[in-house]
């Protein structure tokens, strides 16, 4: 489903930094009755703004049970590229699916705490009232700063660890939950690289896994950052073949559930996915990637990693981040002690949006 619209404003009057959450969301990208379901909808609802400086913003909405955020921008890229003249597009389409079937007979291999069943038994999945979106952003200064919290035998973890770590404590610590449950961090990893032979190019399905990490509220809030730092490398390293032949036989086994949100965090890391690369006709894209945090069926769930350059020209990572009021508060206020370098920071856990300039 497309839809187009005039907006008069120019790109100026959006900020300085463009990020999100972006305001006005909603009137980027037109909520059209009957299309944001699962069967019986469109695959894609897209609306192009145009701006009155001559630039336009390309908003689209996917249902992602078709495709993954590779796939998205693999779709994303053969648009610009017949848009630019191209009569097919440089990586067909690959369908394939069967490639990801359980196997007969289907049969659980590996230990899977993401489809865990538990119970909301004190209400801590998070409130959808009185919810507050901000983004932060990690230039090589933060990220460096965060660095100095490592402990010398994990000076080697990514960036993507070290800020999964931190935020995942933060956010445990701002929600409150009791000291003995259980808390989570999902992290998306994408498994296309994992199998033997490698899926093919151009497959646009749904090819991650959401390994994760398991711990009390208590021993993460309490422990060094590498505790955590530890348990984010562990889960990332299960993703392999057998794993994802695992994930589908439980996918049979078990109806196809639905990960755990209860005392959950996921974190979806798409500086590489490309989507500031599609070029439309007009370049590259000023902003490109989520529209905003805790997308999908669970606000305040999932944030994105997205890289971005800000008003100072820094080449970073920013990351929205939805929460309760009060519990943003607290995490703001967590995550700054941690930049400021304190050594006891921690006392006491899908829009897309392709921004173009004018011509």
């Amino acid at each position: 489903m497309f839809v187009e619209a005039d907006a008069d404003v120019t790109l100026e009057q959006f900020g300085d930094e463009l990020q999100p959450p972006f305001p006005c969301l909603e009137e980027l990208l037109y909520d059209v009755p009957g299309s944001a379901g699962v069967l019986n909808c469109p695959l894609l609802l897209i609306q192009v703004t145009r701006l009155k400086c001559g630039g336009f913003i390309f908003a689209l909405r996917l249902n992602h049970t078709m495709s993954d955020a590779a796939g998205l921008v693999q779709f994303m890229t053969a648009v610009g590229e017949m848009a630019r003249g191209a009569s097919v597009p440089s990586t067909l389409p690959v369908w394939c699916r069967e490639l990801l079937n359980s196997r007969d007979p289907p049969r659980v291999t590996c230990t899977h705490h993401e489809y865990d069943e538990v119970p909301d038994t004190k209400g801590t999945i998070i409130p959808l009232d009185d919810m507050v979106h901000k983004s932060f952003f990690f230039g090589p200064s933060e990220v460096s700063a965060l660095r100095r919290f490592i402990p010398p035998h994990l000076r080697k973890s990514s960036t993507f660890e070290l800020l999964t770590s931190v935020l995942w404590r933060c956010r445990t610590i701002s929600l409150k939950p009791d000291p003995e449950e259980e808390v989570r961090v999902l992290c998306i990893v994408n498994a296309r690289s994992k199998f033997n032979p490698p899926l093919p190019n151009g497959f646009y399905g749904n090819a991650f896994a959401f390994p994760v990490a398991v711990t009390t509220a208590a021993k993460l809030c309490k422990n060094p950052l590498g505790y955590a730092l530890e348990l984010v490398k562990k889960a990332k390293s299960d993703v392999t073949e057998e794993y994802m032949k695992s994930v589908a036989d439980l996918m049979v086994r078990k109806g196809r559930p639905h990960f755990t949100v209860v005392r959950t965090y996921l974190v979806s890391d798409v500086t590489r996915a490309g989507f500031g690369e599609v070029d439309f006709g007009w370049g590259k894209a000023v902003y490109g990637g989520p529209a905003k945090g805790g997308v999908g069926a669970i606000p305040g769930v999932a944030s994105f990693y997205i890289p971005f350059k800000n008003k100072n020209g820094e080449n970073g990572i920013v990351v929205p981040v939805c929460l309760p009021a009060f519990a943003m508060e607290i995490f703001v206020r967590e995550l700054n002690g941690m930049l400021k370098g304190n050594d006891d920071p921690l006392g006491e856990y899908t829009n897309y949006a392709i921004i173009k300039p004018a011509l």
